[in-house]
């Protein structure tokens, strides 16, 4: 076995890496750039070393950094973790060539599965079957173009060393391929370096399977069944689960039987995934589904394998890497159950789901599931790296149990003041055709309205967020700044109020704003009764009567007996928990904050700390409604800024290749006559 493992990584999957490690008896080293330095993992493994300033390439994709630390720490072994330097051949065989271990294939298959053209000519020499397309050598424009009209749209348009959704984009039309292969060739060569792309035909019902192989240095290779990745938005994975469901025994031994070929076809090592293409237009069935890719790592998605199978993919990496034969024959693997795993990720849907940067001041995750985290409460998601918090992973009986199980998770999840996508990945996992097994990867798409639609509070939260401000005005008497008015014949504190009774309880007229700047008024009924440190109201909105207890913690209250989370945020904010959504109430006297979208002043404005990487006006150009203004890059992905509403650019602050902090007006525009 490994003595001391560096692990060229970060966030949940170093931390994952590291518990399997200290479970074996093997000891870590963990690098981090300067953003990372008081990260949860560089505090759990046995040895850290600092790698550089925060953007990656100076850091996490320097090599020679990464191989110095190494050294320095006498590590005897290299795991890279998945992303990064992860499928990176030239990386592979260095980290040999310096006499370390390498956790994962050789470069040779990393080789020959990075670049999707040559794999797929390698697949289909090996009896795999490959999704038709083009991927040849003439990556002129007119030629892309000539092979998109070919195949018929739609079409396709993927980065030759692409990965995780980046530099890939589908085609509607003929009129619309030159802009996307534009955009597609800019993402790509900014991830990967390569601008080189493929042409595939469009599947228009897709499923996306793929199969978790595993391959050891005796010549033995297995297969750990299917997972099913189907639930993607912008072709990243969003929900993925085990097995697939509607996948039959037959379908389910040609694809696996295919998976082991394709790792056989590269004499493969370690831990890897092969991805297919199902058309899933007539069910899931062998001859409908087709070779995409071969991942040569492991998976973020390599939970929900574990589950069903019981087996520590890690450790099965580490004695593949140490020479050990593969822990189990493929006649003693077997499933259990279902499994699902949902990537909680930092991002706004509401505002097209741009990530969401800052500190966690508030964070709770959910019990009885598996849950990743890269985070701790107090941690900052910065705009430097992926903006993933956890991954949940829940396992049941069966798919619908698995379901209901992630959902509930979901619901529970808390942070603040970072947006989420708790809310909409249960709106997913809700969803009536998600649980009865009915999806593709447009499935998203096709309801994008209705999952990522803003959220309102119910009247339980209302009443939750009204009885906790009502406790903080009791404790700290800020009735001169929350507006509290009696209906007495004199003003008093609610504190002081608790012993005073005529022939009816005082009743307090509480206003609080939510973030829009709207007033919220609720009639507090502060009751006699007061158990220990905990404060009793009755709550009146809109005609209904709650009652609301809370006790000194701050942090929860129960509303006619049902459990509201919520907190307060230095006697200012009061925060309220909704089905994985914070909700923020201030004080009157603080102001809200508005959304720094664009807004019907004509500034629009940086969402996010970004790159500008494309600009499409000038100053003095005229511009219809939605008509893109100029392109930013933050955490690998493009976003394009629009303009809402006819209008001619008045100012232009601007330019391709320039960084912007969020916040910043990047262009002004006067509205004018369509």
């Amino acid at each position: 076995m490994l003595q001391r493992l560096l692990i060229a990584n970060r966030g949940e999957i170093a931390r994952r890496i590291i518990r399997t490690c200290r479970r074996l008896g093997v000891e870590t080293v963990a690098v981090y750039s300067d953003a990372d330095a008081g990260a949860p993992f560089v505090a759990e493994a046995d040895q850290a070393s600092r790698l550089g300033p925060a953007p990656a390439r100076e850091s996490y994709l320097d090599v020679g950094k990464v191989l110095a630390a190494a050294r320095a720490a006498g590590a005897d072994s290299l795991h890279p973790g998945y992303g990064f330097l992860s499928e990176n051949a030239a990386f592979a065989g260095a980290v040999v060539s310096a006499g370390l271990v390498w956790v994962g294939p050789p470069a040779s298959s990393i080789r020959a599965m990075g670049l999707k053209d040559a794999a797929k000519a390698l697949m289909s020499a090996a009896g795999v079957p490959v999704t038709p397309g083009y991927q040849g050598d003439d990556q002129t424009s007119g030629r892309l173009q000539a092979e998109a009209d070919r195949l018929g749209y739609p079409v396709l348009i993927k980065a030759v060393a692409g990965g995780g959704g980046k530099g890939m984009r589908k085609v509607d039309a003929a009129g619309d391929f030159a802009a996307a292969l534009a955009s597609c060739r800019r993402e790509a060569a900014a991830s990967f370096g390569d601008d080189r792309v493929l042409i595939e035909t469009y599947v228009t019902r897709p499923r996306h399977i793929e199969v978790q192989v595993f391959a050891d240095t005796h010549g033995n290779a297995v297969h750990l069944f299917e997972r099913d990745c189907s639930l993607q938005r912008r072709h990243q994975k969003v929900i993925e689960e085990a097995p697939a469901p509607g996948m039959d025994a037959a379908t389910r031994e040609a694809v696996c039987a295919a998976a082991v070929r394709a790792a056989k076809a590269v004499a493969y090592e370690g831990a890897g995934t092969v991805e297919f293409i199902a058309d899933a237009s007539e069910g899931l069935r062998a001859d409908r589904i087709w070779f995409m890719e071969m991942n040569t790592r492991l998976q973020v998605e390599h939970p929900v394998t574990e589950a069903i199978t019981g087996e520590d993919l890690v450790e099965w990496q580490l004695r593949v890497a140490s020479g050990e034969p593969l822990p189990k024959r493929q006649d003693q693997l077997s499933m259990t159950g279902h499994a699902m795993e949902a990537r909680l990720y930092a991002e706004n849907p509401a505002s097209g789901f741009l990530p969401s940067t800052g500190v966690l001041e508030h964070l709770h995750l959910p019990s009885g599931v598996r849950v990743d985290s890269a985070v701790e409460e107090g941690s900052e998601v910065t705009p430097f790296y992926d903006p993933m918090i956890a991954k949940l992973i829940a396992h049941a009986s069966t798919r619908e149990g698995a379901a209901a199980k992630l959902a509930n998770a979901c619901r529970e999840v808390e942070v603040w003041p970072v947006k989420t996508n708790a809310a909409f990945l249960t709106r997913c996992l809700d969803e009536p055709d998600f649980v009865a097994g009915r999806v593709d990867t447009g499935f998203i798409g096709a309801r994008h309205e209705a999952l990522t639609a803003e959220q309102q509070p119910v009247n339980v939260t209302y009443a939750a967020a009204f009885g906790m401000a009502a406790r903080v005005a009791a404790i700290t008497e800020l009735n001169n700044r929350v507006d509290l008015k009696f209906n007495e014949p004199w003003e008093a504190t609610p504190e002081g109020l608790y012993g005073f009774r005529l022939n009816a309880l005082p009743v307090a007229r509480f206003q609080l704003r939510n973030r829009a700047g709207e007033s919220l008024i609720g009639a507090i009924f502060p009751r006699p009764l007061r158990r220990g440190f905990s404060f009793e109201y009755d709550v009146e909105l809109n005609g209904h009567r709650f009652s609301f207890l809370t006790d000194e913690s701050r942090r929860g209250g129960a509303v006619d007996g049902q459990h509201v989370s919520t907190f307060v945020e230095n006697d200012e904010v009061v925060v309220a928990f909704q089905s994985g959504e914070a909700f923020e109430f201030t004080f009157p006297a603080i102001s809200a904050d508005g959304d720094m979208s664009a807004g019907s002043d004509g500034e629009i404005t940086s969402p996010m700390p970004g790159r500008v990487v494309a600009v499409q006006v000038a100053k003095g150009d005229r511009v219809a409604k939605g008509a893109p203004l100029l392109t930013l890059e933050a955490m690998k992905m493009e976003h394009v800024l629009t303009a809402p509403f006819d209008a001619m650019v008045a100012e232009l602050d601007a330019e391709a290749g320039g960084q912007v902090a969020e916040g910043v007006v990047l262009v002004k525009l006067d509205a004018v006559e369509p």
